[in-house]
């Protein structure tokens, strides 16, 4: 009895210590749960009971440095479907796949697809209008369709098309900033998206008298530019001629700064595209195999119109990287302006280095080495310098190292690890290594501002949706590169060799332009880049450029020739947007005078008309039978108003003319201005006069018939530059 007793008992404390363990474990389980589990869970079963649908932010507005949208977001729509919501019934979600793929002009396959996914949330398209979207809300009201939703959507529109792309970029489907500021500036621009919330069974399907929840979206913050898009105007209008008229067949490149604050003004690469389509089809390929998605389409686009070569691409700065020799060695005292030089050539490791201009310059002071842009000079400089001062002037100039501004790729330059002494010699006038376009207009800054290098500043500030500015960014002084005296130095140099030099094709009337050229030659023999680096005005420089010719294939592949005068006309209207007041010397009144504006003589008697046309120094021609100087004029060629050279020739007509009396123009290639204006003078044509030096080209091409009395544009060059 006893020992049943004591089985018992041990049994009934077995089963109380199990009983005791079970309790606890369970308790255990259900504080794991409740305490370490517990917000896993609960966020899984508000998951599971809830369904959301994003709404998109507002992306931030990209303004210019004057307010003016250079990028802007638009309330579109988005169409969406929760494929638990739709019929099973596969004809009935065929037939839905039929409906909405042609009010969304979208293939029917894909919109059958996104049906059929085993999802709660699924985009059909995103971006449609409200039109568009007004013709789903209609279909889905008609055929009383489940499941699918028109939310709230946004898209990216650039109003001023291929205007200033590279530096704005563009975004994804998913409105994703991708490249340019549009990506570096992501994290300000894209904004925090709001949330549509409704309960849904364990099906996913919308439960009955539910409660829509909204959550509003963050709008993004607006990105204010440094860029003028006036000036950014202005630079492409003239790049793209100038390209064309050159035949540039890779393009170029045009950098404005302002070299105070390293404010980039304006910044154009070509090829370029627009942002609005940024995946169309470039020229060159087929459009008919094109689609702009593929790894082969995305490499083609990056190569030929999306890279920006003022950023990414380098080359060799040719001459207007002598620059940056002289202000080395004025910085160190081993040159001065007056110091006396020569071209002699210069023998080194069996290379020869001449002058480019034949015959030689000779004897000539360092000042006129400059001018006349001689390699020589320049070489013996650099070995005055030495190698290891001369370089460490390379990386204070900045050549070295990115320049940080704000775009997503940057390259620096290239040079050689251990730079010997042909090295040395050829890096004085700006062969064998390579260097970005921003790199070399920044160190331009350097001798324009007194010696200073900026950080190239490409945001200016962001403001929210009532313009409040929320974050500055402002100018930043990297280091102190060479003095104010050598700035100052430099600067005159640079002002002679345009007004006096191998830049004359850059000069500007009533502006101080100083500037260099520059020629070199790529990798593949016989393409050359012809550039022109500058500031003005040269006393009190508000702005500094670079342009570029990549390949020109036309008259001329030298800087001075074909990048001079591309550069004067973006300097002259930028000064003049900038209201940079004209100081005229009296060589500009020179110039001046050499073009006039024809006077309104119409409905005047000849003697009157005669009188006119002498006070403006203009000839004149009669046209008409039986006149006296009394007789009234009817019509005039040129018209008022056109701009014509001094000494030409104004067609009076006594009569209405009916038919106009049609002449051949000739061919002035290569003439001079007195030449060109007596060739036009004696067949009864103006001219209107562009630079100064020798005809290159003209507006109507050699033996086309214009009006009697027409006018003819023709650009003038100097032709001995390099």
């Amino acid at each position: 009895m006893a020992g049943a007793t004591l089985i018992m008992k041990k049994r009934l404390l077995f089963l109380l210590v199990a009983f005791s363990l079970f309790i606890f474990g369970l308790a255990g389980r259900v504080g794991w749960i409740q305490l370490i589990r517990g917000p896993e869970l609960q966020e899984m079963a508000f998951r599971q009971q809830n369904r959301d649908r994003e709404i998109t932010p507002r992306r931030g507005t990209i303004y210019d440095r004057n307010g003016e949208i250079l990028a802007i977001s638009s309330n579109v729509e988005r169409i969406v479907v929760n494929p638990q919501e739709v019929p099973k019934s596969q004809q009935e979600r065929e037939d839905m796949a039929y409906d909405l793929a042609r009010i969304l002009d979208m293939k029917e396959d894909d919109v059958l697809n996104r049906i059929n996914r085993n999802s709660r949330y699924e985009v059909i398209k995103r971006q449609v209008s409200k039109e568009v979207g007004n013709k789903v809300r209609q279909w889905r009201s008609e055929k009383n369709i489940k499941g699918i939703y028109i939310d709230e959507d946004t898209k990216r529109h650039y109003p001023n098309n291929n205007i200033a792309a590279h530096v704005l970029g563009f975004v994804g489907d998913d409105n994703q900033g991708l490249d340019g500021i549009e990506s570096t500036m992501e994290r300000y621009l894209k904004g925090i998206p709001g949330k549509i919330l409704s309960e849904v069974d364990a099906w996913g399907r919308q439960t009955p008298f539910f409660e829509e929840k909204r959550i509003d979206p963050q709008d993004g913050l607006n990105v204010v530019l440094t860029i003028d898009a006036d000036i950014q105007y202005i630079a492409t209008k003239e790049l793209k001629k100038a390209i064309d008229d050159n035949k540039a067949l890779n393009g170029g490149v045009v950098v404005v700064m302002d070299p105070r604050n390293g404010d980039v003004l304006a910044m154009v690469s070509m090829p370029d595209f627009n942002p609005n389509d940024p995946r169309a089809c470039p020229p060159g390929q087929n459009p008919e195999e094109w689609s702009g998605r593929t790894t082969d389409d995305i490499k083609i686009l990056y190569d030929s119109v999306w890279r920006n070569k003022s950023v990414v691409d380098t080359y060799e700065p040719g001459s207007t990287f002598k620059a940056i020799t002289a202000a080395a060695g004025f910085e160190e005292g081993v040159v001065t302006p007056e110091t006396p030089t020569n071209d002699d050539p210069i023998s080194l490791q069996g290379h020869t280095i001449r002058c480019w201009r034949t015959p030689l310059h000779g004897h000539q002071t360092f000042r006129e080495a400059v001018y006349t842009s001689c390699n020589p000079s320049f070489v013996k400089v650099a070995r005055d310098l030495g190698i290891n001062t001369f370089y460490k002037y390379v990386r204070a100039f900045g050549f070295y190292d990115k320049t940080g501004i704000q775009l997503p790729v940057e390259e620096d330059g290239n040079f050689h690890a251990k730079p010997m002494e042909i090295d040395l010699a050829t890096a004085s006038f700006g062969q064998t290594f390579t260097i970005t376009p921003l790199q070399l207009v920044n160190s331009y800054n350097v001798i324009a501002n007194g010696g200073y290098l900026m950080k190239p500043r490409l945001v200016k500030e962001l403001t929210d949706s009532q313009n409040n500015i929320v974050k500055r960014f402002e100018p930043e002084v990297v280091r102190q590169v060479i003095s104010s005296n050598t700035s100052s130095i430099l600067k005159d140099i640079l002002e002679g060799t345009v007004s006096d030099g191998t830049g004359r094709n850059a000069y500007v009337k009533g502006y101080r332009v100083a500037g260099k050229t520059g020629t070199s030659e790529t990798r593949q023999e016989g393409v050359y880049i012809a550039s022109f680096a500058a500031f003005a005005p040269a006393d009190n420089p508000v702005i500094s450029i670079l342009v570029a010719l990549d390949n020109p294939t036309g008259h001329s592949y030298y800087g001075g020739q074909i990048a001079a005068p591309l550069a004067g006309k973006i300097i002259e209207q930028t000064l003049d947007i900038l209201n940079v007041e004209r100081r005229y010397t009296e060589r500009d009144q020179v110039m001046i005078t050499q073009q006039v504006y024809v006077p309104d003589i119409r409905d005047k008697t000849i003697d009157q008309a005669k009188g006119i046309l002498s006070e403006f120094g203009l000839e004149y021609l009669i046209e008409g039978e039986g006149y006296d100087g009394n007789t009234v004029i009817r019509e005039q060629t040129p018209k008022p108003g056109a701009g014509v050279a001094r000494n030409s020739i104004v067609i009076v007509y006594t009569y209405t003319p009916s038919d106009e009396v049609k002449v051949r123009v000739p061919d002035v290639t290569n003439k001079t201005i007195d030449e060109a204006v007596r060739t036009f003078n004696n067949v009864g044509i103006n001219i209107k006069i562009n630079g100064m030096g020798s005809a290159v080209r003209q507006s109507v091409e050699p033996g086309e018939e214009i009006e009697k009395g027409g006018v003819v544009e023709v650009d003038f060059i100097y032709l001995d530059t390099d």
